[in-house]
């Protein structure tokens, strides 16, 4: 098993669109690369404590390679936009590729040079190397699967799941 770590705006979208890819064994929400020990909620959403929402991916390199999830990745959020996601805004939201190791870095830097060109804009995601990880509140797991029919999910999170949707279609 492998893990990736990867932030694009709220915590609750990525996680909905990651775990329905096979291969994909788990996807805990929570919070990487800030400077206080053990944040909550409300604490990263005061953006006053540097980290990311990020969520932690457990995968099968048999069935999903870590090239292949950034693909989705970076599919799923908007990679030019500094510090935000749609309406949510702060560098919480930034978008990150938080490394585990020179191999991921690798990776991660030659696959945004890679699609660089399909952009107006310049990719700002940060390729970050793993400060600090700290799981979400119990609250924050599965969110999308415990409450699909809050608005914030249908509008923001369920889009994502069907691009997602789409990438698993395409694929095969």
């Amino acid at each position: 098993m492998s893990e990736a770590i990867l932030g694009g705006g709220c915590f609750w979208c990525i996680e909905a669109a990651l775990e329905i890819i096979e291969g994909v064994i788990d996807v805990e929400s929570g919070y990487a690369n800030g400077h206080l020990e053990n944040p909550g909620y409300r604490e990263v959403c005061s953006d006053t404590t540097g980290h990311a929402e990020v969520v932690k991916v457990l995968f099968d390199e048999n069935k999903i390679s870590y090239q292949e999830l950034l693909e989705i990745f970076f599919e799923i959020h908007d990679p030019t936009a500094l510090n935000h996601q749609g309406a949510d805004y702060g560098s919480q939201y930034r978008s990150t590729v938080i490394t585990l190791d020179s191999e991921q870095e690798r990776i991660a830097k030659e696959y945004i040079a890679q699609i660089q060109p399909r952009y107006s804009k310049k990719i700002v995601t940060k390729v970050e190397p793993l400060q600090c990880y700290y799981r979400a509140e119990e609250y924050h797991q599965d969110y999308f699967r415990k409450n699909p029919n809050q608005p914030y999910c249908m509008a923001v999170a369920a889009p994502k799941v069907v691009k997602t949707q789409e990438w698993i279609k395409n694929r095969k």
